[in-house]
């Protein structure tokens, strides 16, 4: 399946494409730097830098899923939920490619608060929007914990098929969940901290959910003052990102490099971010984690694969809700 993915971003939605075996038609992106970063690790992608407000759907052929993680801040508490109101909402731009396009499928991301009662009227307009375009549609709340991820980080997540009524196969959650300790105590312990093993007995537990920013608040951190809170209880000094990994007579409570966010957002270390310490920090803070992304677009391709007669009305179908922030 050739895939066209809008608000690319750092690649993670891409990656995890990538890792089911998705042939990469296009990634659309305005930030230079993401685009740097998607260019670095697959040469062989079409990166485009634009105004997906300015860029004309008809400049890709022959798409069969279109995808990708509009902007959230619209739906989420830091960004004031303002929904769509806010400038940064580019879910019509998302209809309007998937009408013009016509794609087999679509996969869409966004944050939890999405799926909340004060965005029901919202919600229901675009899903409502996609099913007039002749797409059956469902919506779940995922957690990335489910799928290896060390973190909770619940996403809000939109499929749609064309041809037919047929539920979407929402991947199968994984047995054993990972901790921070297990993920990252070898970067921790990189210079030799002798604090490293008590640290390991505090961090022996999923992180709350890595907060990305944006351009409209300062440097990087790890969230508001509750997420503070709970990295603290971790042993983690969430007030901003460290350059490197604690040396071997360091005390008090280590901060985060941007290798350990990208790890615990799922990314491989071989997956390397271009740009400075704050830009590389919002690429890998607000991407989808790619083993999230892969195990959907696993579901996807049975998905599409599977044919329907079915000539009822198409009704979106909800599942497994996770309440709002």
């Amino acid at each position: 399946m050739r895939v066209l993915e809008l608000c690319a971003g750092g690649g993670g939605q891409a990656l995890g494409l990538d890792l089911a075996g998705y042939e990469t038609a296009a990634l659309v992106e305005i930030e230079k730097e993401a685009c740097a970063t998607l260019s670095h690790n697959r040469p062989e992608w079409n990166v485009v830098q634009a105004d997906l407000k300015i860029l004309k759907p008809d400049t890709f052929k022959n798409i069969d899923l279109i995808c990708g993680g509009v902007p959230c801040q619209p739906f989420s508490i830091a960004g004031q939920k303002l929904g769509q109101t806010d400038e940064r909402d580019l879910f019509p731009v998302a209809i309007n490619y998937v009408q013009k396009l016509k794609p087999v499928a679509f996969f869409f991301e966004n944050v939890r608060g999405l799926a909340s009662g004060s965005f029901e009227g919202y919600r229901d307009q675009i899903v409502n929007e996609f099913i007039k375009a002749g797409y059956y549609v469902e919506w779940r709340v995922l957690e990335a914990s489910d799928y290896g991820v060390p973190q909770l980080r619940p996403r809000f997540v939109l499929v749609g098929k064309r041809n037919g009524a047929i539920p979407f196969p929402w991947p199968v959650k994984t047995d054993q969940r990972v901790t921070v300790a297990q993920t990252i105590s070898d970067q921790m312990g990189k210079y030799g901290w002798k604090g490293l093993e008590q640290w390991m007995k505090k961090a022996d537990h999923i992180a709350p959910t890595i907060v990305g920013g944006s351009k409209k608040h300062g440097g990087p951190d790890l969230g508001p003052t509750r997420a503070k809170r709970q990295w603290a209880s971790l042993g983690v000094d969430g007030m901003g990102i460290a350059n490197d990994s604690p040396a071997k007579d360091f005390e008090g409570l280590p901060r985060l490099t941007n290798e350990m966010v990208a790890r615990l957002q799922g990314f491989p270390d071989s997956w390397k971010f271009m740009g400075k310490k704050t830009a590389v920090y919002r690429q890998i803070g607000n991407a989808f984690p790619p083993p999230v992304a892969k195990a959907v677009a696993e579901a996807m391709r049975t998905w599409v694969s599977t044919s329907s007669k079915t000539k009822s009305k198409i009704k979106p179908v909800q599942l497994d809700l996770v309440g709002g922030l």
